[in-house]
């Protein structure tokens, strides 16, 4: 029987989202934490991340990977019984560590695009996925992880740039209404633009619901967590 797409979810692509690398940041992200497990907790027991990096990827149900080139040896596994080692993109590994925190039995897998692609490409990428997601025989969700700009204050990483938090702004009001025609068009200091940019071709005109579990900007980065139903 076809499935339809069953949810998406929406967070962040940031190592310290993972306690053990967050050192004695992880008091002051609490409800950051609580926000991605939320999310997480509506995805069903198959899930596809996507995210974006310098070089495309995919990362399959068997890769089992590590954030040791973020400072800590935190392992991850895409699956109950991955078992195939590999170098994962961050979206991906942000993936596996959120499915061992809160669904260990979920089968999972990514698909990480380059962020040089065109941002029509990245679109046709999105249906592309969302038809081979309604031709499958069970449910499956999809984890988007991805960030907005990371120039929203004096400290943050990309050095600050004032005309980003209106940008950032205008991005979590769309991940907050379900407005794909917004995130069609993102600039290019959105760091997630080619991510969010698929998401916009996966859900066509829209989520039938869209719903806000948080949004900030910790260390200068703008965060958002949200679901949408398509």
């Amino acid at each position: 029987m076809s499935c339809v797409l069953s949810a998406v979810a929406i967070i962040p692509s940031a190592p310290v989202l993972v306690p053990g690398l967050a050192g004695a940041a992880a008091a002051e992200l609490t409800d950051l934490y609580a926000a991605v497990r939320a999310a997480g907790a509506t995805l069903p027991q198959r899930w596809i991340g996507i995210g974006a990096d310098r070089a495309e990827d995919r990362v399959g149900p068997d890769a089992v990977g590590t954030f040791a080139g973020y400072g800590t040896d935190v392992p991850v596994a895409m699956s109950p019984d991955a078992h195939t080692t590999t170098a994962m993109p961050l979206c991906a590994l942000i993936t596996g560590w959120l499915r061992g925190e809160i669904a260990p039995r979920t089968v999972s897998e990514t698909r990480c695009y380059p962020i040089s692609l065109e941002l029509p490409l990245a679109m046709a990428c999105g249906r592309a996925l969302r038809a081979e997601i309604d031709e499958c025989g069970e449910p499956v969700g999809v984890l988007v992880v991805a960030d907005g700009a990371n120039t929203l204050t004096p400290s943050a990483p990309g050095g600050h740039d004032p005309d980003s938090v209106a940008v950032q702004t205008a991005l979590d009001d769309a991940l907050a209404t379900g407005d794909t025609g917004a995130l069609a068009g993102l600039p290019a200091g959105v760091i997630g633009r080619v991510a969010f940019a698929v998401l916009a071709g996966l859900a066509g005109n829209g989520p039938a619901a869209a719903r806000e579990l948080y949004r900030g900007a910790p260390y200068g980065v703008g965060y958002f967590v949200g679901v949408w139903q398509p």
